[in-house]
Parts: structure tokens; C-alpha cells; sequence
């Protein structure tokens, strides 16, 4: 890893990044074994980085079996919080369990039809039962995506968190429908985004990933205090993985002063996951 330009802030939280361990069985005993993406592993980039806390989002790997996420949730003793997968069938002493090991939010990974674990038909069911926990909703979708599906999301009980900057195509900005929709609901306190991803959004590459950079800085100029940044550890999708400092790095570019930096990487996760309860 290189060595890190940005001073990362005490408290500061990498709100994106997924564990696969082998002590846990994949949903589809088919799929090769994960090596180097365990909570083990994760502790020496997030030393390297200057982090603390972390936000473990439950991977398709494990498809609505969290097990593996509640278990680094444990391990991080207090630092972390969680983000499930569960379909309409879970119960309510299912969410309880969750709720008290820590996860605070539902993911609908809905951006690849070939691959979904959960439907958009579960939202609305699944966002009115975790709406007494206070949980959000996460929401991977692409941006055509996000449109058509505006009047659903806009009517929601709970909060909606944006992954990886909202899939946008490449070399957007403020002026699609996406980031407006999306901008709409951060005007009425119902959304955040994550700066995230932008190997997911891009056609020139890193480490800079310059086709990004307009759309990233919209983000964080609209609204410094509903974004947070993510890594996206271990970088399932991508067969050269990204360096972690240059990712975290990217808030350099993307943001313009120390303040802004402290509320992506300190102060909006300890608000939105829960860090200070």
C-alpha cells in the first residue's frame, strides 16, 4: 500500500467494505473459497489507513445469511456496524438479533438482474419493518434505475443511504435526473450518499479516476453532511485491486477543507450508524 497523503481525523470510518471468511460456507457451495478478505485481514489496511471504525455491509457471497457479517461486527468490539440482506421472510426475532449486533440498515443490491438476492419488491414491506429500529434502507441501483423507481423510494418510512455515488454513467454531474432526484431527497433529510466506488463509475481508470471527480465534488459540495466514504475492501468486482490510500486519498480532490473531511469521515457515520449511541 502507499503511503497515505491524506491526515485522516480520530473516529474516522470506512463505511463500505465487505468480509468473506472461510469459516462461513457460501449461500452457493459452487463458488471458489475467499482467501485474504476476512476481518483478520481487514484490520491491517484499516491500521494502515489511520481508521478506526467500519461499516461491514453483507456481501451476495453469503446471500441473506449474515452470520459471517454479526461475527466481524463482534470482532471489531464496538468499532463497527453492519448493514444486512434479508428477504421478506425473515422474522421479527430475526431482526431483533440483528439489531442488537449491531446492523442498522437492509441492502437491496439490485444493480445486476443477473445476481439479486432480494427484488424491488421487497422495499416498501421490508423498509416499514425496520422503520422502529430506526435503520436505513441501502440502495445499489443504477442511476436509470433510481428513476424509475423515484416515487418509491421518495415515499419510504426511513432513510435512504446511495451506494457508490449512485452509479452514475460515466462522466456525470449535478445536471442528471439521478443526482437531481437524489439531491431532492438530501433537501428533505431523507437521503446520503456514498463516495464510493469509482472504479464502478469510470472509463479512464485510477488512480485518479478524473472522469469522476465532477460528480464526486458535486456530491460533497451539495451536501458535506449527508456524505460518507467508503473503501469497498476487498474490491470483489475488480481483478487489479484498487491501493486503498489512493481511494482514500480521492477525498482530496474531492473535498475542499479539513471540515468537510472531518464530517465524511468522523462526524456523518457516527450520526447515521449509530457510533456515539
Amino acid at each position: 500500500m502507499k503511503t497515505l497523503k491524506l491526515k485522516t481525523p480520530a473516529n474516522s470510518c470506512d463505511a463500505h467494505i465487505h468480509i468473506i471468511d472461510p469459516r462461513f460456507a457460501p449461500a452457493d457451495p459452487s463458488t471458489p473459497p475467499a482467501h485474504g478478505q476476512s476481518i483478520t485481514d481487514y484490520h491491517k489496511v484499516r491500521e494502515s489507513l489511520g481508521l478506526r471504525r467500519a461499516v461491514i455491509v453483507q456481501p451476495k457471497y453469503y446471500a441473506t445469511d449474515n452470520r459471517c457479517t454479526l461475527d466481524a461486527i463482534a470482532h471489531m468490539r464496538g468499532q463497527a456496524r453492519g448493514v444486512a440482506v434479508v428477504d421478506t421472510r425473515v422474522t421479527d426475532n430475526e431482526l431483533i438479533t440483528l439489531h442488537e449486533g449491531g446492523i442498522r440498515g437492509l441492502r437491496f443490491s439490485l444493480w445486476n438482474a443477473g445476481n439479486q438476492v432480494v427484488s424491488v419488491e421487497m422495499i416498501k414491506p421490508l423498509a416499514e419493518r425496520i422503520a422502529e429500529f430506526g435503520w436505513h434502507l441501502q440502495i445499489h441501483m443504477a442511476a436509470e434505475q433510481i428513476v424509475e423507481q423515484q416515487t418509491l423510494l421518495a415515499n419510504l418510512p426511513v432513510q435512504i443511504v446511495f451506494d457508490h455515488m449512485g452509479r452514475m454513467p460515466v462522466g456525470s454531474n449535478a445536471s442528471h435526473p439521478g443526482f437531481r432526484f437524489i439531491a431532492r431527497l438530501i433537501d428533505a433529510d431523507k437521503a446520503w450518499v456514498k463516495l464510493s466506488g469509482p472504479y464502478l463509475n469510470t472509463a479512464q481508470g485510477g488512480p485518479r479516476y478524473a472522469d469522476v471527480r465532477s460528480l464526486a465534488q458535486d456530491f460533497a459540495t451539495l451536501a458535506p453532511q449527508r456524505m460518507v466514504w467508503g473503501s469497498d475492501w476487498p474490491h470483489v468486482t475488480e481483478a487489479h485491486k484498487p491501493d486503498d490510500a489512493d481511494l482514500l486519498d480521492l477525498l482530496l480532490d474531492w473535498t475542499d477543507s479539513d471540515a468537510a473531511r472531518q464530517a465524511i469521515l468522523v462526524d456523518n457515520p457516527a450520526q447515521l450508524y449509530g457510533f456515539d449511541e
